[in-house]
C-alpha cells in the first residue's frame, strides 16, 4: 500500500515525532496528496490509530462520491459506513443531503438522517440545520418540526428555517408563534427572520408590532427586511406607509425599488408606480426584469398603450425573458393593440401556459372570439396543457360570441379532458353566456347547481341578463341576491328602484330610496379616459372642466341625433327615475365614455386635415 512506503520513507528523518502523532501527520501528507477531503477523519469515534486502512478507504470513498454527487454510490457507501460504526464530517453530509434535495430523494434523505444520529452519534447543530431545511424542501413539515424539537441546541438558522417554512406555507399564526418562542428561547432574530416572518402578518396591528421590533434591534435599513416591509404593507394596500419606509433613506439597492413600483402597480396605482420609475432611473439605477414587469403593469392598468411601447424597447435586451414577454402580452392585449401582441405572441422561443392564455383572453376581449378558440385548439396540438385561467378565457369567447353550444361542451368536458374543476368564474362566464342568449331559466337552473356559493358578481350577470331581456321578477330576485351579499352596490340599488317604478310599486320605491340615503349610498360618476398624442384626458359625467368642452358637446349631440335617426332609443334604466325622461336621457348622452369618444373622433379629424 501507498501509505507504508511514505512511512518507510521517512524512517531515517531526525524529526522528533512519537509513534502516533508521526502516523497522524503522513496521514493529512497522504490526504493532500490523493486531493481528498481530510476533514473527513475528524469525527470518528475511534481513535485514528485504531481506524484501519479498509475503513479509511471507505470514509474516503464516501467522501469522494458526497462531493461529486454521485448519489447511489454514496448511499452504498454510507450502508456500508453505518455497518462499521463510521462517520464522515458534517460538511461532507451537508453535501450529500443537498445531492439528496436535488434528486428528490426523500428515501435516501431520511437514511442520511437516521444514520447521523445512530449508536449515540451527536451531530452538529450545522447538519441537524441542513436536515431541518431538507424536510422543509420536501414539504414535510411534520419531520421538520419534529427533529426541531429534540435538537438540543437551535440558533438563529434553525429558528428561521422553521419560520420561513410556516409562512410559506400560509401557517401564518404558527410562525408568529415560534417568532415568540425563539424570543422566549433568548434567540435574537436576524434579516433572513423578519423578512420571512413579515409575510405571516394577517392584519395591520400583527405588522405595526412587528415593524417595532424591527426598528428596536436596528434592522429597518436592511435591504432585505426594508424589501419585505414594503411588500407587506403594498399588499394591505398601505400604500402611504410603504412609500415612507422607501423614503425614510436614501436608496441604493435595486430590490427595494422594486418593491415600491411593483408595490403601487400591484395596487393599480399606475400613475405612482410610473413617477418613482422615472425617479429611479434619474437616480442612475437601470431597470431590471422586476421592474420592467411592474412598469408594463403600470402602463397596463392604465391603458396607456404609447408608454407601453417606450418600455418596450427597454425589454428588448431581455428577449427571451418569458415573464418579460407574458406582461408584454397582457399590456399589448389589454390596451387593444392585437397586432404588436400576436407579433410578439408569434416570435416568442418559448411559451407556456400564461402566453397561450393571455393570448386567448386577449382576443376574446377584443372581440376575436373565433380565434381565440382557434388559438385553444392550437395550443392544445402544442402539447401545452390547459389550466384554470385558460378554460375562462375559452368560455369568455363564446360568451361574447353567442356560442351556446360550444360553450357548454368545453364547460361540461373540462373535468374530464382537463381534469379542471369549475370554478365561480366559470360557472359566471356560463350564466352570462345563456343570459345573452335568452336562456334565463337554464341560467338561473345553474346557479342554484353551482357547488360553490354564487357570489354578487355571479348575481349582477344574472340580473344584467333579466334587465336585457326584461324579465322583472327574476330581474328583482338577482337584484335582492346581489344586495344581501354586496349591499353598498349603488348599481343594483337604482334598477331595483327602477323596476319597482315601472310597476307602480311607489311604497317599494321610497323604502329602497330611504335605505340609500341611510347608508349614504350614491351613484359615483365614473371616469372614461382617452389617451391623444400621448397624453391622457379624463372625463366624467357631465365634465364642463375640459378646454374643449363646448366643441365636444356640440359634436356629441349631433353624433346622438343621427344616431336616433337610425332607431336609437335611450335605456334609462340605470338612471334614477325621480327626473323627467328628458334630463334622464341627457344625464346618459353626457356620460363619461361618450365625451371621450367624441373627443378621440374630433382630434383624429383633426389630425387628418
Amino acid at each position: 500500500m501507498q501509505f507504508h512506503k511514505y512511512i518507510s520513507r521517512f524512517k531515517c528523518s531526525s524529526i522528533n515525532l512519537d509513534a502516533t502523532s508521526f502516523s497522524v501527520s503522513l496521514l493529512g501528507i497522504f490526504l493532500q496528496r490523493q486531493s481528498f477531503y481530510s476533514a473527513a477523519a475528524t469525527e470518528w469515534r475511534t481513535g485514528p490509530s485504531a481506524i484501519s486502512g479498509n475503513h479509511l478507504d471507505l470514509v474516503n470513498d464516501f467522501t469522494k462520491y458526497c462531493y461529486q454527487r454521485d448519489l447511489p454510490k454514496a448511499m452504498k457507501a454510507l450502508d456500508s459506513m453505518q455497518k462499521h460504526k463510521l462517520w464522515a464530517d458534517s460538511i461532507t453530509y451537508g453535501e450529500l443531503i443537498k445531492c439528496c434535495i436535488a434528486h428528490g430523494a426523500i428515501k435516501h434523505g431520511k437514511r442520511v438522517h437516521q444514520h447521523v444520529f445512530s449508536n449515540g452519534y451527536e451531530p452538529k447543530t450545522f447538519l441537524v440545520n441542513t436536515l431541518l431545511n431538507m424536510y422543509v424542501k420536501f414539504n414535510l413539515l411534520d419531520d421538520a418540526q419534529a427533529l426541531f424539537d429534540q435538537m438540543p441546541e437551535r440558533n438563529v438558522v434553525s429558528w428561521t428555517t422553521m419560520i420561513a417554512a410556516y409562512s410559506n406555507l400560509e401557517h401564518n399564526y404558527k410562525a408568529l408563534e415560534m417568532l415568540i418562542m425563539m424570543l422566549r428561547d433568548g434567540v435574537r432574530p436576524n434579516m433572513y427572520t423578519y423578512s420571512s416572518v413579515l409575510r405571516a402578518c394577517e392584519g395591520f396591528f400583527n405588522l405595526k408590532q412587528l415593524h417595532c421590533s424591527i426598528i428596536k434591534v436596528g434592522l429597518e435599513s436592511d435591504v432585505f427586511v426594508r424589501s419585505a416591509l414594503i411588500d407587506i404593507y403594498s399588499k394591505w394596500a398601505e400604500l402611504n406607509a410603504a412609500l415612507n419606509i422607501f423614503d425614510e433613506m436614501v436608496t441604493s439597492d435595486l430590490v427595494v425599488w422594486n418593491s415600491v413600483i411593483g408595490g403601487f402597480a400591484q395596487n393599480s396605482d399606475g400613475d405612482e408606480a410610473l413617477n418613482l420609475f422615472i425617479r429611479m432611473k434619474r437616480s442612475g439605477f437601470w431597470a431590471d426584469q422586476s421592474t420592467l414587469t411592474s412598469v408594463l403593469r403600470a402602463c397596463t392598468s392604465l391603458a396607456l398603450l404609447e408608454l407601453g411601447r417606450q418600455v418596450h424597447v427597454h425589454v428588448i435586451k431581455f428577449n427571451r425573458d418569458l415573464v418579460l414577454n407574458n406582461a408584454l402580452l397582457d399590456m399589448y392585449c389589454k390596451c387593444g393593440s392585437l397586432k404588436d401582441a400576436n407579433s410578439i405572441f408569434t416570435r416568442m422561443v418559448v411559451k407556456d401556459v400564461i402566453s397561450w392564455s393571455t393570448m386567448i383572453i386577449g382576443f376574446a376581449q377584443n372581440g376575436y372570439s373565433r380565434k381565440a378558440l382557434t388559438l385553444f385548439e392550437t395550443m392544445k396540438t402544442s402539447g401545452i396543457k390547459p389550466n384554470y385561467i385558460t378554460l375562462l378565457g375559452v368560455l369568455f369567447a363564446c360568451s361574447h360570441a353567442g356560442l351556446v353550444q360550444d360553450g357548454q361542451y368545453y364547460f361540461e368536458s373540462m373535468k374530464m379532458l382537463f381534469g379542471i374543476e369549475p370554478g365561480r368564474e366559470h360557472y359566471g362566464c356560463m350564466v352570462d353566456l345563456l343570459g345573452r342568449a335568452g336562456k334565463l331559466e337554464e341560467a338561473i337552473k345553474l346557479v342554484h347547481e353551482m357547488k360553490c356559493e354564487p357570489d354578487a358578481v355571479t348575481w349582477r350577470t344574472l340580473l344584467g341578463a333579466c334587465r336585457v331581456h326584461r324579465k322583472m321578477d327574476l330581474a328583482e330576485y338577482a337584484a335582492k341576491k346581489v344586495l344581501s351579499l354586496d349591499p353598498h352596490d349603488a348599481g343594483t340599488y337604482i334598477l331595483l328602484s327602477n323596476i319597482y317604478a315601472n310597476t307602480q310599486r311607489w311604497e317599494d320605491v321610497e323604502s329602497l330610496r330611504r335605505s340609500m340615503r341611510d347608508g349614504g349610498i350614491k351613484k359615483e360618476p365614473g371616469c372614461s379616459w382617452i389617451e391623444i398624442n400621448k397624453q391622457v384626458h379624463a372625463f366624467i359625467l357631465g365634465d364642463k372642466a375640459h378646454p374643449q368642452v363646448n366643441a365636444i358637446y356640440r359634436d356629441l349631440n349631433q353624433v346622438i341625433w343621427r344616431l336616433k335617426e337610425e332607431g336609437y332609443v335611450p335605456d334609462t334604466n340605470f338612471v334614477l327615475q325621480d327626473v323627467e325622461g328628458e334630463q334622464m336621457e341627457n344625464s346618459l348622452a353626457h356620460h363619461s365614455e361618450k365625451l371621450a369618444i367624441v373627443f378621440g373622433m374630433m382630434s383624429l379629424r383633426n389630425r387628418r386635415q
